[in-house]
């Protein structure tokens, strides 16, 4: 593609150290690598400049979710597939979500309901009342705070939009501290002195 487009200079990232090392010039002892290498050799020859560069894997966010979101789309053969544009923003994502309406319950609702009451929404037919026992299984109820019940056994606090508003705001501008962006725990032994 990029002999197609009379591109001069190319800069080639990967996440495999072993791969652009040998991309560089490393001898390559796999047999069957070696006919790949030497057609790497030749199509290195029709640029003027060609750098490969390695990438740790852990450095390489956008392209793993580029590859996540590439493995969930259908790909037919003969489709073109126009280029992905890709902008960095001046101000954080959470910054240009649609606002939802207001006075609207939270998604969790009929949930929490469950759990504190044991009622189900009046309209709800068998079906609706059994996917609500159903997913109430897996959340837990403290006080008035709702909890999800993770895999791996921790909680997750749902939230509202107002709450949910409150707690970005607070990270991103930091007014929440420097521990943990302030959302510490409170609840502390009063035979360990405070720091």
């Amino acid at each position: 593609m990029a002999i197609d487009q009379d591109v001069e200079e190319l800069l080639i990232m990967g996440d495999s150290d072993l791969i652009i090392r040998q991309a560089q010039g490393w001898e390559t002892r796999d047999i069957k690598l070696i006919p790949y290498r030497q057609h790497v050799e030749d199509l290195s020859k029709r640029f003027k400049l060609i750098e490969f560069r390695y990438i740790p894997l852990c450095h390489n966010e956008l392209a793993d979710a580029l590859a996540t979101l590439a493995s969930m789309l259908p790909y037919p053969g003969n489709a073109h597939i126009d280029p992905l544009e890709i902008r960095i923003r001046e101000r954080h994502g959470y910054c240009n979500t649609v606002e939802a309406e207001q006075n609207i319950r939270p998604w969790y609702h009929d949930i929490k309901r469950f759990l504190k009451t044991q009622e189900y929404p009046e309209q709800d037919s068998g079906d609706q009342k059994r996917t609500i026992r159903r997913h109430a299984s897996g959340f837990f109820l403290s006080g008035d705070v709702l909890y999800k019940r993770t895999p791996d056994l921790n909680l997750l606090r749902c939230v509202d939009l107002e709450e949910a508003g409150r707690i970005m705001h607070e990270v991103h501008t930091r007014v929440c501290g420097p521990h943990m962006n302030g959302f510490d725990l409170e609840a502390q032994d009063p035979r360990w002195p405070k720091e």
